[in-house]
């Protein structure tokens, strides 16, 4: 693995001594701008534009190995660090990549599918994974148990539904491969919400706009966020489908499927399974990792 300073070395093609010389200097408080302007001799005539990527890849990186210490320390204490587990995550060349990875490590809040699990419904789960030709109503009548809080055939199915959306949903393999997609593919679209027109008007550039995910400014990025999350602005990532742009993610899920191995052979689980991959992509997966600023 590069070090740090060999990493941005060769992101701005240049030499390592001149980003050393860099990082020094700005260590040591020096501004962009004063070491453009008069350190140029040791930092072998880097120029403002380099200075400022080098300052804000510098920071990136740093807080990329912090957060990797700390995701090792965590799953070591844990006792689930395997050889390749840590080779995987001394790999991960970015923050979205090291949270995919330590995602089924994390320690979690009591989830709908951990409360399923308590519950006993992880069998029910796994059982219509494994075998489509099951019918799931019917396996889910064994699971009905008042004392477990499963009260009908429809609370056990729902169960075992959360259970698979949060196993697929900590696929790190997966969830990379949706969000490179979704980077290279998808595209910002922006709506005012009804009635707040006055309140959010320092927003009205962003009342009906859209574009596309990779090419959007960081700062055109964080206006969005702020307006969704003063309630100004409705944010929705469209992708490319058959026939023109939709909102409907059929690329992401039948990603999805392919990698949990579901597929509609008409088989009586079939229809659940696939209507399990949906909720994943649309209920986990989509609110929660790629409506974020660093989404890649």
């Amino acid at each position: 693995m590069h070090s740090i300073p060999e990493r941005i070395a060769r992101e701005l093609t240049v030499r390592v001594p001149q980003v050393d010389a860099a990082i020094a200097l700005l260590d040591d408080k020096a501004t962009v701008p004063f070491i453009a302007r008069y350190r140029k001799e040791a930092t072998g005539g880097l120029d403002d534009t380099q200075l400022r990527t080098l300052e804000d890849r510098l920071h990136y990186l740093r807080e990329l190995e912090a957060r990797r210490t700390a995701i090792v320390a965590s799953i070591e204490e844990q006792g689930k660090l395997t050889p390749e587990l840590r080779a995987a995550i001394n790999e991960a060349d970015s923050k979205a990549r090291l949270e995919d990875l330590y995602l089924p490590y994390r320690p979690k809040r009591r989830t709908r599918a951990q409360i399923a699990r308590e519950a006993g419904l992880e069998p029910l789960a796994t059982a219509l994974l494994a075998d489509p030709s099951l019918t799931p109503d019917a396996e889910a009548a064994a699971y009905v148990n008042a004392d477990t809080g499963v009260a009908d055939v429809a609370a056990a199915l729902e169960g075992a539904r959360w259970i698979l959306m949060e196993r697929f949903a900590e696929d790190a393999e997966l969830v990379g491969g949706l969000r490179e997609h979704v980077w290279e593919s998808g595209a910002w679209q922006s709506a005012v919400i009804d009635g707040k027109q006055d309140e959010g008007a320092k927003f009205s550039d962003y009342f009906a706009a859209s574009e596309p995910l990779k090419t959007i400014p960081s700062h055109r990025a964080l206006a969005l966020l702020r307006g969704r999350n003063e309630g100004i602005l409705r944010l929705t990532i469209i992708l490319p489908a058959a026939g023109g742009v939709t909102a409907g993610p059929g690329e992401p899920e039948r990603r999805i499927a392919a990698r949990v191995g579901v597929a509609d052979r008409r088989r009586p689980a079939d229809a659940w399974l696939l209507e399990t991959v949906r909720w994943t992509w649309r209920v986990k997966l989509l609110p929660s990792k790629f409506t974020q600023a660093n989404c890649t």
